[in-house]
Formats: C-alpha cells, structure tokens, sequence
C-alpha cells in the first residue's frame, strides 16, 4: 500500500523544523504557550489542518502538551531520549508525513576482518554479513545504512529477505537486544556518500554508529549517514540524583 504524499509537504516540514527548533533551542522554554493553530495558520498562510498535524508530531515527540480550552505548552524535559532508543528509520520517515521505501544495495557474508570484528566486540572471526541500504523519504535520500550482523548470534539473518523488509526492522522485530551504545559525529560528505545522498561535496552530514548486544553476544554494528540539514536529533533528560 503506497501512502500518498500531502500537497504542502515542504510547509508542513518547514513549519515542524521551525517550531521543534525553538522548543529545542529553548527559545520557548518549559510552559511556554505556543500561539494557536489559527494564529499559526494565518501566520504561515496554510490551513488549520496542517498546523494541527504539526502540533500532533510534536505531541508525539513529547515536546509539547494539549490542555483543553488552554491552548499547547512546552514540556519539562523528562527521562526518555530518541537518541538512546533504537528507532525504526520507516517509523521516523512516515511520522513526518512522508513516503517511505528503501533499496538493499549490497549484500556480502564473509568472515569478519580485524575491523569488523573491532565494529561488532567480537574476540574471534566468525561469520557475518555485511549490508549497505539507502532510505527515502518521498524519494530524497533520507539515510544510508551500513549494517554487519553477528551470524554466530543472528544465523536466520542469513536467510532473510532484505529485499522485502528493512535489516533494522527486522532485527528489532526477531532479535530481543539487551545493551546498546552509541556514537553521533558531525562528518563531511565525500565521494560516493555525497553521490548516493545527492549532496555537494564537503555537504555535512550527521553519522550515528550504534551497536547492540544480546543475551547471546554482540548482534549488529550500524552505521547511519544522514544529511546535516534533513535531520536532527532531540534528547529529553533530567539530572541523576544527588
């Protein structure tokens, strides 16, 4: 089933990317009362029904709150981070009201080299399978996904379709994960990542490496390249106890 694109998509990103940004930036800080959808609406010159799906994204988010006959707030910061969690890049492209598909663009099973055995923690070279993917976002390039998967821990990944569902997904859908670390870098877009994501040479890009464990061992080390200004990440905190 295709979902069908919205006609102000650009405005409705543009007014998402502004509002999230002030609440983000703290320029609207916690309890701070956004103007009202028809104020917003009148102010961007669109309809009230794109403001409302606007205001619900970022109910999702947690970033703000509805109360009846008051109008939307800023929420405190509280305990919950998307930068922690594992998300489900399908998910993170229709929740923006977008169209979402994927190509598998490489394949490879192999025993793990020195760097792939440093990628996933594993102290022997065993088998695993190495796979390149680019995600779309009503067909811009949305990420590129760089993926090895344990096969002495994950062994039906070398049977799965990738074609079909997306390895992340499908890992998040079979494997029950127990740790997981992460690394966030500002790089600069070269050669095939820049052609591949339909960038200027030099273009920033922010890159999330993650890897997981299960109770059986390391289980996938991801790399995630996706365009400096398509993207963003929020993370919601409050300070540990004294």
């Amino acid at each position: 089933m295709t979902t069908r694109r919205p006609p102000d998509n650009t405005l409705h990103q543009r007014i998402l990317k502004d509002l999230e940004g002030k609440i983000v930036s703290g320029a609207w800080p916690a309890g701070h009362r956004l103007p009202f959808e028809v104020d917003l609406a009148r102010s961007y010159g669109c309809s009230r029904m794109t403001v409302n799906k606007v205001m619900t994204e970022l109910v999702r988010a947690g970033l703000i709150e509805r109360r009846k006959r008051s109008g939307s707030f800023v929420l405190e910061p509280k305990v919950a981070s998307a930068v922690l969690e594992i998300p489900d890049i399908q998910q993170e492209v229709e929740t923006r009201g977008l169209c979402y598909a994927f190509t598998l663009d490489r394949r490879t099973r192999r025993i793990a080299r020195a760097a792939d055995q440093r990628h996933l923690d594993l102290a022997d070279a065993g088998p695993v399978l190495a796979l390149t993917c680019t995600h779309f976002a009503s067909g811009r390039p949305f990420c590129i996904e760089d993926r090895l998967i344990n096969l002495a821990t994950v062994p039906d990944a070398d049977s799965a379709d990738f074609t079909v569902i997306p390895p992340g997904q499908w890992l998040l859908q079979q494997v029950p994960w127990t740790a997981a670390e992460h690394r966030i870098q500002a790089v600069n877009a070269a050669g095939p990542v820049a052609d591949q994501l339909r960038l200027d040479p030099g273009a920033a890009c922010l890159v999330m490496e993650r890897r997981t464990w299960g109770g059986d061992g390391p289980v996938t080390h991801v790399r995630l390249t996706y365009p400096g200004d398509r993207h963003s990440l929020v993370a919601r905190f409050e300070p540990s106890a004294p």
